[in-house]
């Protein structure tokens, strides 16, 4: 009874040092057809232990199939413990579908962003590209969650992983700023490439 009593107290621990892969994109502009897409190694909101990085197609539909394949192929793969996004979309509106993105790399998926979005306008602008069956992959995304950074709130979304657990790991790895480091550091890298400086918040 003592032994079924600690394994379950153990999976129940987050780790300060939870390896968690935080994604961002770089800037672009209308007249790019790719944009860069730079993902980090952290662990937990201290080290960062590594660095990674690709291109999907501005507004296109390969960000999933693009990041499960750079997942799978790092030496990292077998230590990483969470996958983290800036935002359901990459490069403009090539969005990720996160529960494929569990399913195939057996890895939980926790987007966060700073405000809730404005989905009026997200409908509105699939419509202008054509693109309106990319709400169905937003929706299946689930709702938006709140958690609380020290006074304040960002929000989160998941997959493969329980809400109580997400919040856990998003406080374990928001050290410096709302935003957990993961995805901060992932934003600052990929301006900096692009514009030559990092400039702005995530």
């Amino acid at each position: 009874m003592k032994k079924t009593r600690n394994r379950k107290k153990k999976l129940n621990i987050i780790k300060e040092e939870v390896r968690v892969l935080g994604v961002d994109d770089a800037p672009f502009s209308k007249y790019n057809k790719n944009c860069l897409v730079v993902a980090t190694v952290f662990r937990g909101g201290q080290w960062l232990d590594g660095l990674l990085s690709c291109y999907v197609e501005v507004d296109g539909y390969d960000a999933t199939k693009k990041l499960i394949e750079l997942i799978k192929k790092t030496r990292h793969y077998g230590q990483l413990s969470c996958i983290m996004l800036n935002g359901i979309a990459l490069a403009g509106f090539n969005v990720v579908d996160i529960q494929y993105l569990n399913k195939k790399t057996r890895l939980p998926v926790i987007v966060v962003t700073r405000k809730m979005p404005n989905f009026s306008d997200i409908k509105k602008a699939l419509r202008t590209l054509r693109q309106e069956e990319k709400l169905c992959v937003i929706k299946k995304a689930g709702k938006l969650n709140a958690v609380r950074i020290r006074s304040k709130k960002i929000f989160f979304q998941s997959a493969g992983i329980s809400k109580q657990k997400a919040k856990e790991i998003i406080q374990k790895t928001a050290t410096r700023s709302l935003v957990p480091e993961p995805v901060r550091v992932a934003h600052l890298i990929a301006r900096g490439i692009a514009w030559g400086e990092s400039k702005g918040r995530v």
